[in-house]
């Protein structure tokens, strides 16, 4: 599944279908670009989620940016109220597509803020900072912080950039807040206890940036 909306209880649905079970209010669009992730996060959903394979966000083969925008040009704008890159996927894995749908997103569906979700180790991955490729088409920036030391994180997320990856997740953060308006570092909850979560908050503070505690999607 390409484009999808979520719902309570952990539901992934197309558009339609999320339509037909709420068929009033707006909610957020989701776009699936990719499988690829460079972490074996062990609290991760796309380890132990079953999904049937109509709403299944584990894709066949990766869609080009024509079969994306082919997808968009059928959702209906009315009912959506942010533009969100996430997926099963780490959606930077595919930088040049991705930067080219918020274009269009921007460019075709004007007034609808951009998000994407991600869990920022696109600069260890390509090299360079990554950051100002997003500036004037991504609004919001959300990276998974998860942990408040290297050795913490390494444990939980396995990225495959070793003792580097916690660093550079967070200078890609600080880099992001030159290009981007909202950057936003988030935990989730129930997998770590209150005072590493606290622990995270300071870290935060100390480097300028913002923490949102995720609730855990447990099934």
């Amino acid at each position: 599944m390409i484009v999808y909306a979520t719902h309570k209880g952990g539901k992934y649905l197309p558009i339609q279908e999320s339509l037909r079970i709420q068929p009033e209010g707006k909610r957020n669009l989701y776009i699936n670009l990719t499988n690829r992730c460079d972490c074996a996060c062990t609290f991760c959903l796309r380890q132990m989620k079953k999904m049937a394979e109509e709403s299944s966000l584990w894709l066949k083969r990766e869609p080009t940016a024509a079969e994306v925008k082919r997808e968009l040009s059928e959702v209906p704008w009315e009912f959506i109220a942010e533009v969100v890159f996430c997926g099963f996927g780490e959606p930077t894995s595919r930088l040049d597509v991705l930067t080219e749908l918020l274009r269009h997103v921007k460019a075709d569906y004007p007034g609808h803020p951009t998000r994407l979700n991600t869990n920022g180790l696109g600069e260890l991955a390509y090299g360079r900072e990554i950051s100002a490729d997003f500036e004037g088409i991504l609004d919001t920036i959300s990276i998974s912080l998860n942990a408040s030391s290297a050795e913490k994180y390494l444990a939980l997320t396995r990225a495959k950039y070793g003792m580097a990856s916690y660093e550079g997740m967070l200078r890609f953060a600080e880099h992001s807040k030159k290009y981007v308006p909202h950057v936003v570092l988030t935990i989730v909850d129930h997998v770590n206890p209150p005072e590493e979560i606290e622990k995270c908050r300071n870290i935060c503070e100390s480097r300028g940036l913002a923490l949102r505690v995720r609730p855990y999607e447990d099934h």
